[in-house]
């Protein structure tokens, strides 16, 4: 099981590298990304956008323009178009939103014609080292699904569970996040979260061990949940969180990443391939982290 984010990068090194297909990659970040991880082995890279500008940029950085390969667009719909080709066409392992708009990306990635959605629904999952207890937890949806019915929450853990068991946990426990931790009628998401429990001791979700509602203390801290008297497996000890909107995902993300200061690696799960989608903001470390999660799952 890979346990931090040191053994995440150890583990994408041994391995041959792959290659990444960046859209809009007329960026100054996309080439510090490209000179980090080709550096020290974790992945090659086509870059696709303004053909001039990306050599101008590649010629600035002390980078041999013929050592990349360089697909022109001289649109960013058209950089996302031909992105999400590539990879339809195998001569890619990940794609990569460069410096182009989220929505212009995903008009792409969500293209039904393009033959890159498995049909599942696409989500996002952020990776980050647990606070209590060893490994990594998983916090999702933060960025795709704005306010999920009972059936794409259902689709959410699937997708989270899919990415935690290629990180090597067997049986991931997911928690299922609200504002407390008992069913209340005037509370849609603990109404929900009661339902996804059972619906996953039926057994109509598979390789979790599902519970809810939970609040987030008693989700995460094995001490909370004893002093409200919670039981089971999945109290104080989720490897999973599972939010019960974008906005609570969303900001609690953030909140890891500026308050508590911690590095957050971003997944995209639901696709034909992984996906890298990290916000323009997000530090260039984060960036190479969800890089190396994209590569470290491209083949499992």
């Amino acid at each position: 099981m890979i346990k931090n984010f040191n053994e995440l990068i150890e583990a994408v090194k041994a391995k041959e590298p792959k290659t990444i297909a960046v859209a809009a990659a007329e960026d100054q970040d996309a080439i510090d990304i490209l000179k980090q991880t080709t550096a020290i082995g974790l992945s090659e890279f086509i870059l696709v956008g303004n053909a001039l500008k990306i050599r101008n940029l590649l010629t600035e950085n002390g980078v041999a323009s013929d050592a990349v390969e360089v697909v022109d667009a001289d649109t960013h719909e058209k950089a996302a178009q031909k992105t999400i080709e590539l990879a339809v066409e195998g001569k890619c392992d990940v794609v990569m939103k460069g410096n182009l708009h989220t929505a212009v990306f995903l008009k792409a990635v969500l293209n039904k014609d393009a033959g890159f959605r498995k049909g599942n629904l696409i989500t996002q999952v952020s990776v980050y080292d647990k606070f209590f207890g060893e490994g990594l937890q998983l916090l999702t949806d933060c960025a795709m699904a704005i306010c999920p019915t009972l059936d794409e929450k259902k689709c959410i853990i699937e997708n989270a569970v899919e990415l935690s068991m290629k990180l090597g946990y067997e049986k991931p426990k997911v928690a299922l996040l609200s504002a407390l931790e008992v069913v209340n009628p005037k509370i849609q998401d603990t109404i929900d979260a009661a339902i996804l429990s059972k619906m996953a001791d039926r057994g109509q979700i598979k390789n979790a061990i599902v519970d809810g509602p939970f609040a987030l203390d008693n989700a995460v801290c094995p001490e909370a949940a004893r002093h409200k008297n919670i039981a089971g497996p999945v109290a104080g000890q989720a490897d999973i969180l599972v939010v019960p909107n974008l906005q609570v995902g969303n900001v609690l993300t953030k909140a890891l990443v500026y308050f508590a200061k911690r590095n957050v690696a971003a997944a995209v799960m639901g696709a034909a391939k992984p996906i890298v989608m990290t916000s323009r903001t997000d530090t260039v470390e984060n960036k190479i982290l969800s890089i190396a999660m994209a590569l470290y799952i491209s083949d499992k």
